[in-house]
């Protein structure tokens, strides 16, 4: 009984993460330059006008979202869209919203 609240706790908080990853406007916008190529931090803040730090603290947040990988390629880290995680969102997503009525 415990190990079951356990995983359902787990998948809320897992479900919490996506969430608040995804209410941010910026970080939804690192996800759609992202869905063109892999990149670098480097490559993705000539498209914001913000910090270094802001842009670390917006790809973390997504990381462990589990939305994006990050890769240490060499000297630089490449970031990627992880679809498997994304194919879950619209999962939980379909679940909420379910299908949508027929209006008449």
């Amino acid at each position: 009984m415990f190990d079951n609240i356990r995983l359902q706790d787990s998948i809320m908080n897992r479900q919490n993460s996506f969430f608040n990853a995804l209410s941010d406007p910026t970080r939804r916008d690192i996800l759609k330059m992202l869905r063109t190529r892999d990149m670098t931090p480097g490559e993705i803040i000539t498209k914001f006008s913000m910090t270094k730090p802001s842009l670390s603290h917006h790809l973390e947040i997504l990381k462990n979202a589990g939305l994006v990988i990050a890769e240490r390629k060499g000297q630089h880290i490449v970031y990627s869209l992880n679809v498997s995680v994304l194919d879950e969102v619209v999962s939980v997503f379909m679940d909420i919203f379910g299908k949508p009525k027929q209006r008449r």
